[in-house]
């Protein structure tokens, strides 16, 4: 029976052309819409998260424990070395790229009668390669193992201080013994990166030049770099185990991006909102259809009835005639949705600098599988909810008052 009602419903929807055209054609546009706007989120989001990943965090944070609670307040009680037989063991059988160290400092930025306070880190120049990838070196070079007292300082600081690459800078900072150090260096490059409150404030040293500010060695942290993102998780429980027992805190980089984590969330109520919309846009266009569709079509209702067919059966092909609607218009929706995307892709969506970034971009969209199949599972759905009431008022229909109704 069912096998029937989706014939008869397909044989009533071909019947009704022009009005099923404009219902498949509403919702394919809702559905198209759905993608692209999913689709330029998804986009973003990913940009964002890999900007953020191969510019500061990398994919996994090694910290002694407690640092992200207490590390603040007395940066030099977490220093720790990663010796080699412990490298070894974070990189054997992982697909990781890179282990490099991160040392954490504050301080004092002078440049002849410019003095401004900074955050610092500590690199080793010859694993920032990939991890540092989504640096924007924006005047000058970057670091490198060949120009031991080369500085990277942020775009924005470098404004504030009125330095350019080639310039001799100061840096002052606390010792671990409490005394006040210091050190000079050459401006080597001018950075960006997609936080603008970062650039405006951060300098990149040498981590050779960090350790002699500070007297100290070791590091803060060691950021891991995998060979793709999704792997975070698996490679995080993998450490978790091995390393089970020992004051080594393994945090991956979801934990870190506080910006990135609010930002997801803010898109995330957009595509609902966006969802939403579309939804009831379907809803009401597809009700509109079948409602006009059940009264044309009274008459033959009220025959169907006459002649031994069940309630049931009735609502059946109403609920199969909306359900195929959403079918062929998901379908389509998918299509179009596709092709478009591609094509605005190749050309590119110019985008302004957004609140908190330092730089514009070009954008794209990008569509996954969970998008197109969430987009075409919308379609079906709502296009079923949208039959049910015009179903259910077929079926209730009265034989006589039915059979009289095109007379």
């Amino acid at each position: 029976m069912l096998k029937l009602s989706f014939a008869l419903a397909l044989r009533n929807i071909i019947r009704n052309g022009r009005r099923s055209l404009m219902a498949v054609l509403a919702i394919g546009f809702g559905i198209t819409s759905l993608l692209l706007a999913a689709g330029f989120i998804e986009w973003n989001l990913r940009y964002g998260r890999e900007s953020t990943i191969h510019s500061q965090l990398g994919h996994i944070r090694l910290f002694k424990p407690g640092y992200l609670e207490s590390g603040q307040a007395d940066p030099f009680a977490f220093l720790f070395p990663l010796p080699p037989e412990q490298l070894a063991r974070v990189t054997s059988g992982l697909p990781v790229r890179t282990v490099a160290p991160r040392l954490f400092f504050s301080g004092l930025a002078s440049h002849e009668e410019a003095t401004l306070s900074f955050i610092g880190e500590g690199v080793d120049p010859d694993l920032e390669g990939d991890l540092s990838r989504s640096i924007t070196i924006v005047a000058g070079q970057a670091m490198d193992r060949g120009d031991p007292k080369g500085i990277l300082l942020g775009q924005g600081l470098a404004a504030n201080l009125g330095v350019k690459p080639g310039d001799m800078i100061v840096l002052v900072a606390n010792t671990a013994g409490g005394r006040i150090n210091a050190v000079e260096g050459t401006v080597r490059g001018l950075f960006a990166t997609i936080t603008k409150a970062y650039d405006d404030s951060a300098l990149r040293v040498p981590i050779g030049v960090a350790w002699q500010l500070l007297r100290v060695d070791g590091a803060h942290s060691y950021a891991v770099l995998l060979d793709r993102t999704e792997e975070t998780d698996a490679v995080l429980a993998t450490l978790t185990a091995r390393f089970r027992g020992q004051p080594i805190e393994f945090v991956p980089w979801y934990r870190l991006a506080d910006f990135y984590n609010k930002t997801a969330e803010l898109f995330g109520r957009q595509v609902g909102v966006v969802r939403l919309i579309i939804a009831v846009i379907i809803l009401l266009s597809i009700a509109n259809s079948l409602m006009m569709s059940v009264l044309e079509r009274t008459g033959e209702i009220g025959m169907m009835m006459a002649v031994g067919t069940r309630r049931s059966q009735i609502l059946s092909l109403f609920l199969s005639e909306g359900v195929l609607l959403g079918l062929f218009g998901g379908v389509l929706g998918l299509l179009a949705g596709w092709l478009a995307a591609l094509v605005i892709s190749a050309i590119g969506i110019p985008m302004p600098a957004p609140p908190g970034m330092a730089f514009g971009y070009t954008a794209e969209i990008l569509l996954t599988w969970p998008i197109a199949a969430q987009g075409f599972v919308l379609a079906i759905v709502t296009t079923l909810l949208a039959g049910i009431y015009p179903a259910w008022k077929a079926s209730r229909k009265v034989i006589v008052d039915a059979l009289r109704h095109n007379r």
